[in-house]
């Protein structure tokens, strides 16, 4: 895989800390504003990236077979589809897109052009994530789902001050929903499938949310997820069935060793997990599928990804948050 680098924020010096994993990458390029020049040099430097690129249709025509867009959420439907108008394998950080319409847009061009278009989510490609998928019917009947992560946001207190960064800017399609609690939609919609129904009860300060409850209802049961920002509370997840419960206490795009607690007071904790790193799983099977041009398991993945993104896109309408996305 000759790989082009789209950013430098954290997420992708957490992506480069993972290098070592991924023996069949070639780190080709990096691309980055010209404010960003120092940086992005530094990042060349010391990861061996060959070429840094100022101009993003420059590094499109190069040699490089697959981007990873890692820049803010409002800037990934139009980096994508570029990256694919140019035949360009395409790997996204969440969420793929600010809405389902721009998910689907990428969605059929991807398919068109028979390229792998993937959304960086972790969850899925974990072994205790699928671990808890093959433990589901131990529970029983499910009557409750509750994912809670709730994060204090150190840019709350900017926030609060009238400085806007991009977290909490509608412009950049940020908000807790999009940033936190998109991760517990993925790991609910990957166990139990698309909802019947989706309400969102968001606090909202400035036109976005800071925080706030979904309510995901699946007919015989109902799942409650909490995103904050802007306060924090102990990460709790559980799975409540007539038999028993399955209960996380890390973040869902972590998927740490859980218990599995039944009815008769029997528990078992269990712990799957391969590394320490949550990136490494997902990035091992997205260059697999791309070497062995497994476009099956794409787009069955890519499926997932617009479930999720009709579901936040539902979520925010509902509750009136609207961005810049939703209105060109």
């Amino acid at each position: 895989m000759k790989l082009a680098i789209i950013g430098s924020g954290m997420i992708v010096k957490d992506f480069l800390e993972i290098m070592p994993y991924l023996n069949e990458v070639e780190l080709r390029a990096i691309y980055g504003r010209r404010g960003s020049e120092e940086k992005l040099n530094k990042l060349k430097s010391k990861h061996n990236i060959k070429e840094v690129f100022y101009d993003y249709e420059e590094l499109l025509k190069s040699d490089v077979d697959t981007v990873y867009i890692a820049l803010p959420n409002n800037l990934h439907f139009e980096f994508s589809k570029k990256a694919l108008e140019y035949n360009k394998n395409v790997i996204v950080e969440k969420p793929i897109t600010s809405n389902y319409k721009e998910a689907k847009i990428l969605n059929d061009l991807a398919r068109e052009k028979k390229l792998f278009l993937f959304e960086a989510i972790t969850t899925e490609y974990l072994p205790n994530y699928l671990k808890v998928k093959e433990l589901l019917p131990t529970l029983g009947d499910i009557k409750i789902v509750q994912c809670n992560y709730s994060q204090y946001s150190s840019r709350y207190n900017s926030f609060k001050e009238g400085t806007i960064l991009p977290a909490f800017d509608p412009e950049f399609s940020g908000g807790a929903l999009m940033d936190l609690n998109i991760y517990n939609i993925h790991y609910v919609v990957g166990l139990f499938g698309k909802p019947k129904n989706v309400e969102y009860y968001p606090n909202i300060e400035r036109k976005i949310d800071t925080s706030g409850i979904l309510i995901l209802d699946y007919e015989k049961f109902k799942c409650v997820c909490v995103g904050a920002k802007d306060c924090k509370a102990p990460i709790a997840n559980n799975i409540q069935g007539s038999n028993g419960c399955i209960y996380m206490d890390t973040p869902v795009n972590v998927c740490g060793n859980f218990k599995i607690i039944m009815n008769d007071g029997n528990t078992t904790l269990i712990n799957e997990n391969k590394y320490d790193n949550r990136m490494v799983s997902k990035f091992i099977e997205f260059i697999n599928a791309i070497k062995n041009h497994d476009l099956d398991m794409c787009y069955k993945m890519l499926e997932h990804s617009l479930i999720v993104s009709e579901v936040q896109t539902t979520a925010r309408k509902k509750a009136g948050i609207v961005f810049k996305a939703d209105i060109n």
